[in-house]
């Protein structure tokens, strides 16, 4: 290091000068095979299917690229004449201007480090966020997005994440129990009618459901009444229509068939999937 330090007294203040430009070519030349390596890096497979390894590569890459650039413009100013101390006030005020200036940015970074590194949902998971409910389709520094249930993108800044409420098995299970009439051919017409509207539900509802109805067995209560069951899995927070409009439907084909059908004879309820702890193992999806 003295050694360089005593070539560079003994040079000229233009050869000095044009030795530090040299200099800052060649960190630029450094710079560009960082990139490439880490871009390289990148797409290798283990990274592909690792979020964290992908920020890890980022972070580094980004970090490293600041301090060379930093430290060779600095060499450059120095070499012109400019105090070093002045160089590193003069940048610390203006990291203080951008950072007040650009907190939100910033909550957003910390906020996409924190999710990524603490595991609070995976690419793939159904969420709830914010108001949003959808797919992990990416997160990262800035923004998590989601694909709803109608199929659009939903940007939701990192800094508004404060509650994330998490679906395992990526659905709510919603039971229609249809009580039938003891007389087993008006059951019969009514069942033949449940099941033709459970069938078209998917297609009268959009955006509702994860899966086809699944139209159970009949079952008998303690009280010797019947019922038919259909389970629908639907999204989180989308079960209004089945509770309104799809419900009512049902009570009009049963009292059409019986009309001393009572409005209780056809309840709604939700369950959510039992829990299941994750495998052992889990890597992130592309």
């Amino acid at each position: 290091m003295s050694a360089l330090s005593d070539l560079m007294q003994d040079l000229s203040s233009t050869e000095r000068v044009a030795m530090a430009i040299a200099g800052v070519v060649a960190v630029h030349g450094i710079v560009r095979t960082i990139r490439y390596v880490s871009s390289h890096a990148m797409r290798t497979q283990v990274a592909r299917r690792s979020t964290k390894t992908l920020t890890l590569i980022s972070l580094i890459t980004s970090t490293v690229v600041f301090a060379l650039y930093f430290v060779a413009f600095g060499f450059v100013l120095t070499e012109s004449g400019v105090p070093l101390s002045t160089y590193v006030a003069s940048a610390s005020i203006i990291g203080l201007a951008v950072a007040f200036g650009s907190q939100g940015i910033v909550q957003d970074v910390v906020s996409g480090v924190t999710i990524i590194f603490t595991d609070l949902f995976d690419i793939g998971d159904v969420i709830e966020i914010s108001g949003q409910v959808g797919v992990v389709e990416r997160f990262g520094m800035r923004f998590t997005v989601l694909r709803s249930p109608l199929g659009a993108e939903v940007f939701v800044p990192n800094r508004s994440i404060i509650n994330v409420v998490a679906y395992p098995r990526g659905y709510v299970r919603c039971f229609v129990d249809f009580t039938l009439p003891a007389d087993a051919e008006l059951a019969a017409k009514m069942e033949a009618e449940v099941r033709l509207l459970a069938t078209a539900a998917d297609e009268q509802y959009p955006g509702i459901f994860r899966a086809p109805a699944e139209i159970m067995d009949r079952h008998t209560t303690r009280a010797g009444r019947s019922f038919l069951r259909v389970k629908f899995r639907i999204w989180p927070g989308r079960g209004a229509p089945l509770e309104g409009p799809f419900r009512q439907e049902l009570l009009q084909i049963a009292k059409r068939i019986q009309p001393e059908y009572a409005d209780w004879m056809v309840a709604v309820n939700f369950e959510v999937e039992r829990y299941t702890a994750p495998r052992k193992g889990r890597v992130r999806p592309t």
